[in-house]
């Protein structure tokens, strides 16, 4: 079978293609008042977001024909025995002769879910669905939403260690800092198929590929850059923690209370990670102070940073304010100042959208059959992904579109060779 990603609604029920501003890894930012969701409802305002995901987004399509009793003894008994036997006796066929070595497990606890926060399993499923069909569209990759009814960290890694043999990998989604960082390490380390977490990996290796192209655009490199990030959660230190890997100059990273130093009697364990890892200039106090002569201000906090912090920052910065629906920096304030602005938003140039990424990456992880997802294979994503903007790059294209058909192909096959060359491809 395959997770087919078209919605079964009759003719009457289907919505315009046109509805969508994008695709963007997210959710709408709300619902406009008075809009009735049940059946009847004539004299409320048009609101296509229900209507499109009316009967859910994705439905399951078998990929073999069943017309007559020769089919269903193939498909199923006693055909299928010969199959089951086979594989009992060698486990490794499970990849030849069923759909493993080709679907994703999303997972979710609904604690994190982008602009909304923790709620709960079943509201976040509309997003689970989302991913899932960009892995489709984007990346030829089926995926399977799993929302669980638990926030417990053993319980969530033990569910998903049971369900795992069905699956060719597992994309951890939307679940709330820090238990994400310990339930990707925890699993990995259980499990020998890719546990990865978008929110943090997916997210990183896009901010890597567009400053990449900044540097370039501007006859830098990375060596030569100070970044600041602001926000500590998930997506702040995974990136603060790949572009370190990839050879930035520096990077401080500014929670609610300012910058992650080692002076700071209030960190947890992830931050007190990071600070040993990120700031080798030794600043400390406010993300406003941090950011004065900066090279680069990646924002993944939602917050607001004021116009005289970006004024602050070095000649030629780049400004990579991400939050949805409403950046920490407004671009046209950003344009003032920066050589280089980027958004995590469709309706602006440069959106760092991590449907860039997270199917590519799996897609070449699942061809090689790799056991793992490695530094490498991120680095070599964000490179490929760089590369696919070219001669065309431009300050405002340093990052391509995800409706860009080179991107995936790109993607993918960069991951499947570093895959290979780090040992950890098994075909």
């Amino acid at each position: 079978m395959a997770a087919e990603i078209v919605n079964p609604r009759s003719e009457s029920e289907s919505v315009s293609a046109g509805v969508s501003d994008g695709v963007s890894d997210g959710v709408s930012d709300g619902v406009s008042d008075g809009v009735s969701v049940g059946e009847g409802a004539t004299d409320e305002p048009f609101d296509p977001a229900f209507a499109l995901h009316r009967g859910g987004k994705m439905a399951i399509q078998a990929t073999v024909p069943i017309r007559d009793k020769d089919d269903l003894s193939l498909a199923y008994t006693p055909g299928v025995a010969k199959v089951c036997t086979a594989i009992a006796e060698n486990p490794e066929l499970v990849h030849d002769y069923t759909w493993k070595s080709q679907v994703v497990a999303v997972v979710t606890d609904g604690t994190a879910v982008l602009g909304l926060g923790d709620i709960g399993p079943e509201a976040s499923l509309p997003v689970m669905e989302g991913k899932a069909i960009l892995f489709k569209q984007f990346g030829g990759v089926d995926a399977v939403p799993l929302a669980l009814a638990t926030t417990d960290t053993d319980e969530i890694i033990d569910t998903v260690v049971r369900l795992a043999p069905s699956f060719g990998g597992v994309n951890l989604e939307d679940i709330s800092a820090p238990r994400c960082f310990e339930i990707e390490r925890r699993l990995q380390e259980r499990l020998d198929i890719p546990v990865f977490h978008d929110d943090q990996h997916g997210t990183a290796v896009v901010t890597l590929a567009a400053l990449r192209n900044a540097a370039k655009l501007t006859g830098r490199t990375l060596g030569e850059l100070r970044a600041v990030i602001s926000g500590a959660g998930a997506a702040g230190v995974a990136i603060a923690k790949f572009l370190l890997e990839a050879g930035i100059g520096d990077v401080a990273v500014a929670d609610r209370k300012g910058i992650v130093s080692p002076d700071r009697d209030d960190l947890t364990d992830v931050k007190r990670e990071l600070a040993a890892l990120t700031n080798r200039a030794g600043l400390s106090g406010s993300l406003e102070a941090a950011l004065s002569g900066a090279d680069v201000f990646i924002g993944v906090s939602g917050g607001t940073v004021p116009e005289p912090a970006i004024a602050s920052m070095a000649p030629g910065a780049f400004v990579f304010a991400m939050a949805n629906p409403n950046p920490e920096v407004h671009p046209d304030i950003a344009h003032q100042y920066a050589a280089v602005v980027a958004t995590g938003r469709s309706d602006y140039p440069n959106q760092i959208n991590n449907v860039l990424a997270f199917p590519g990456i799996f897609a070449g992880a699942l061809q090689v059959r790799a056991s793992r997802i490695t530094e490498g294979m991120k680095i070599a994503a964000a490179n490929a992904l760089a590369d696919v903007v070219g001669d065309e790059l431009s300050a405002d294209y340093v990052i391509p579109s995800p409706f860009d058909e080179r991107v995936a192909p790109a993607v993918t096959s960069a991951v499947a060779a570093a895959a290979r060359a780090e040992g950890v491809a098994r075909r």
